[in-house]
């Protein structure tokens, strides 16, 4: 996709909204997704923020962006920036645009191939459990603070959408995912959505180099099951406890299961 057509299509793109699926809708608000970026890295953190949220389902394949005034507004970036970041995208694949009445620029379906991790990322891949751990358990208490019913009732729908995919392991990790970010916003803390983001982002590369029997899934609904009834009950200590035995759990079957090279 070149500069040239992507500025025209910017142009001709309809200024509607972001098309996604209703349950992803429900499920997860794409707030962090267009959240401001730094301006000191605003095109990087514009093709990472866009990216990441690519790889983890957020966006998913076919999804149309928000029109070029929108995002520069929701993103706090110049006209300039956010082009280039998208032509970036389009570039490697993972975007695609079209043009006149109800084009617009779309997540390309299919998506690129992930290039494989390297054998320096599989070596830390416990410094990616500890940073996820650090995360996570002070998301959970503070979910157990402050989740409102309706927060509760996304996540509670959410694993009942996780329970039936037991035997399809891609739906199951976005639904997963999906789960995290929902604990995340039901801090009402927005900062936190996109470091979520960001560390199942680094986590999801390492967990779809192992076997996913359903076995370790079923385990894994449970430990989420548990998670959420403390979470429900404003029960922080409980809430951090399962979160820890949660991702412990996950830490166990890397350690296991992950390649040695």
């Amino acid at each position: 996709m070149s500069a040239s057509a992507q500025e025209a299509e910017m142009e001709t793109a309809p200024d509607s909204g972001l098309t996604v699926s209703p349950s992803l809708e429900t499920a997860v608000s794409l707030d962090a997704v267009f959240a401001p970026v730094r301006s000191l890295t605003a095109f990087e953190e514009t093709v990472d923020r866009l990216g990441t949220a690519i790889k983890l389902g957020l966006l998913p394949p076919g999804t149309r962006l928000p029109a070029e005034r929108e995002l520069c507004t929701r993103l706090g970036i110049a006209r300039s920036t956010l082009r280039q970041a998208l032509v970036a995208l389009g570039q490697s694949g993972h975007l695609h645009a079209t043009r006149g009445r109800g084009g617009g620029t779309f997540v390309a379906d299919p998506q690129p191939p992930s290039a494989p991790l390297s054998n320096l990322v599989i070596a830390h891949w416990r410094e990616t459990c500890d940073r996820r751990l650090t995360v996570e358990v002070g998301v959970a208490v503070l979910a157990a603070r402050r989740a409102d019913p309706e927060a509760v009732a996304v996540l509670e729908e959410l694993l009942e959408t996780i329970a039936g995919l037991n035997d399809d392991w891609r739906a199951y990790r976005q639904a997963d995912i999906r789960f995290h970010v929902g604990l995340a916003e039901a801090t009402h803390s927005p900062a936190l959505v996109p470091v979520m983001t960001e560390v199942q982002g680094a986590i999801t590369g390492l967990i779809e180099l192992i076997p996913h029997p359903q076995e370790i899934l079923i385990s894994s609904n449970q430990q989420h099951r548990r998670l959420l009834r403390a979470v429900k009950k404003g029960d922080q200590p409980g809430a951090a406890a399962a979160m820890v035995d949660h991702l412990q759990g996950t830490e166990h079957i890397l350690a296991g299961l992950l390649p040695r090279f």
